[in-house]
Order: C-alpha cells, then structure tokens, then sequence
C-alpha cells in the first residue's frame, strides 16, 4: 500500500496521539495509590495493647517505672509508656495495615488513624468488686467498663450522635480487642476468692463488653485470647518447682488461661449468631505463645523465661521489688534472644513473632486474611 504525504502525517498523528494516551494511562494508574481496608483501629486491652496510657506514676504496682529507661530502647530509642522494649503487636497491626501508631486516648490525640482504649492494669470485672474484697492490689482502677465509657465520649466527640457519621466510621474501623483478663486473676492468687468465680464475672463482662461494641456497630472485630502466663517470669517467680508442665510453664496458671479461653470462644461463638453481619476472629494468643516456646531459636529466641531488664541474677534475673527501669536494674545486650523483657511484659521480638504468627501464621480463626478479604468486598 503507498500513502501519500498527507495519509503519512495523519497516520504519525493518530499514532502519536495513541502513545500519549497510553502513557497517560500507565502514568495514572501507576501513581493512583490502592485504598486501604481500614482507615483507622480502635483498640482496647491492658499493658500488652497500652500504648501510652499509663506513665509511671499511675502504672500499675511493681511495674511503676515504664516512663523511665531502658523501656523503648530499641525501637523508639526511649520510653514511650508501652511496657516493652519497643513496639507491641497492636504497633505490628497497625503496620500491617499501613497504618501509624495508634494514638492512646489520654494523649488527647484528634487523630484520624484511630484511638487506643488500652491501661496498664486493667481487669475485665470492675475495680470495685476488687475493693470490697480487699484485693485492691493495683493502683490503676480502670477495668473493660472503663474503657468502653470512655469509647462512648470517644463517640460523641466524632459527632456520632448522627447515625449517618457513625455508620461511616464503624464501617471503616478494625476494632481489636487485646486480652483482658489476666490481671483478674492475679488479684487472687494469694486470696480466697474460688477461681471459677473470677472466671464466670470475667467471661461476663467481657461478653457484655464485646456485645456493646456489636450493637453500637462494629463491624470487624479481633478478640485475643489470654496468653499462658504461667510461662512469665513472676509466674515462674512466685510458684513452687513442681507446679510446671512439659515446656517448664507453671501448669496450675497455664490451665486457668486456657479454661478462660475455651469459655471466651464458645461466647464468641454465641455473638456470630447474633450479630451475622459482623466478623468476629479469636486471635489464639495462647496457642501461638506456646508454639514459639516449642521451637524458640526458630524465631531466634535463646532466653525464654529470664527476664532481659531485670536484677537478681540466675535463673530469671528477677525481683519483683528491682523490677525494669529502677535504679538497680539494668537490660541485656540482645533483646531480641529474650522473649521476657522485664518479667511479665514481652520484648519487641516477642511480639513481632506473635503478631506475625496472629495476622498470618494460621493463630486466627477464621484467618485476618479472611477478615480483610470480607472488608475488601464491601470496598
């Protein structure tokens, strides 16, 4: 075929005009960043999910030095009120998601990636009924309740007195609720008080507690399991040598925050049928704990009971009266080989393989995959 002169430049034209357009294209498309599934996470819980709302002065007893150093030393190279070395798993969460740290809720913050509810010292049943048993062991009076008044102004601040704002907020939030509970039980470890009695009031109001969130409209929702903590140091600390099952854990503890968890998911359970429309995952703490301890130098852990920031020595450089960020105490070279860091509290490394076990290693049921597969189709 011959082309005249004209054709010729009309061709060139049309053709050039064509590239323009494609690169147009791969141009927008390439810089058109991809929508998140959430723009924001509400969190609850207690020291493991506190992310500042605590200081020293008002943390809770034998604990009460987490606005001093080393806390924080490794990721935030100083102490940010979180009771670790560095970041929590609800800090892995919100990176995860692409997402910044999540604001504590007594900072004041207006920002708009979410809140944290979660106090150190914390209990599932209110702090009262500690108090007129005589267990008020805790400086820190703040209880599940607490935390779900302070969501309700929480609310009222966003301007949810509008249903409209609060389905929008609600349909764009993951609400995760660190464990609660543990605390609860520690109250009575030296006192009369029958274990299944705690474990009845506990599983209670967290239920009513998770109900609440569901009826005001939360739509995906991660429950956390307690974890074992008859594998920390105080536990270990404080009970006698032959109270210990295979992994070198105190049994008697072990086997109350598993009772506990069997009871939290059978309640989960009842709320998926009552409330169809939501997600609701059990992130098994427990479970992924235990695995780590199995396998730890799989995760590069060489230290699995001795604390990292502590005093005392062998074996668990511990004593409750020394504990981290006191004038006596002092932490490891190596954090990340320890999975203690000051004797109940977890290091950064701990938690990073908790997180990663949680959000992707198969320790949540249904799966978080599964959950933000559920988001993304409502996107």
């Amino acid at each position: 075929m011959i082309l005249n002169l004209s054709s010729y430049n009309t061709l060139l034209t049309l053709i050039t005009l064509l590239l323009f357009l494609l690169s147009s294209t791969q141009s927008f498309a390439s810089t058109t960043p991809t929508k998140k599934p959430f723009s924001k996470i509400i969190a609850f819980g207690d020291s493991y999910t506190d992310t500042g709302n605590t200081v020293s002065a008002t943390g809770p007893s034998g604990f009460n030095y987490v606005s001093n150093s080393p806390y924080g030393m490794t990721f935030f190279h100083h102490p940010t009120n979180r009771y670790s070395d560095g970041r929590l798993v609800i800090d892995f969460v919100a990176q995860f998601l692409s997402l910044p740290f999540i604001p504590p809720y007594r900072s004041g913050s207006r920002a708009s990636n979410g809140v944290n509810f979660a106090v150190a010292g914390s209990t599932a049943i209110e702090y009262r009924f500690f108090v007129k048993n005589n267990l008020s062991l805790d400086i820190t009076p703040q209880s599940i309740g607490t935390q779900l008044g302070w969501f309700n102004k929480y609310l009222e601040k966003q301007g949810c007195n509008e249903k409209r704002k609060c389905d929008a907020l609600f349909d764009d939030a993951l609400f995760w609720v660190g464990e609660i509970g543990a605390n609860d039980y520690a109250y009575i470890a030296e006192s009369g008080l029958s274990h299944s009695v705690i474990q009845n009031l506990a599983i209670k109001r967290v239920s009513h507690f998770l109900e609440a969130i569901l009826m005001k409209g939360a739509k995906y929702v991660v429950v956390q399991g307690l974890p074992p903590t008859g594998c920390l140091t105080l536990a270990l600390y404080l009970s006698p040598s032959d109270d210990r099952d295979e992994i070198g854990c105190v049994r008697s503890v072990n086997n109350l925050n598993h009772n506990h968890n069997a009871l939290l998911q059978a309640k989960i359970q009842d709320l998926r049928k009552q409330f169809p429309k939501a997600f609701i995952v059990y992130a098994d703490y427990y479970n992924a704990y235990i695995n780590i301890l199995k396998s730890p130098s799989k995760y590069g852990f060489k230290e699995v009971f001795k604390t990292c920031c502590g005093t005392g020595g062998d074996p668990y450089n511990y004593e409750f009266f020394s504990a981290c960020g006191s004038p006596s105490s002092s932490p490891c070279s190596y954090p990340s080989q320890y999975v203690i860091w000051d004797g109940v509290h977890l290091t950064e490394a701990m938690n990073k393989a908790l997180s990663g076990l949680l959000l992707q290693g198969g320790y949540s049921h249904p799966s978080f995959q599964e959950l933000l597969n559920r988001k993304r189709t409502q996107l």
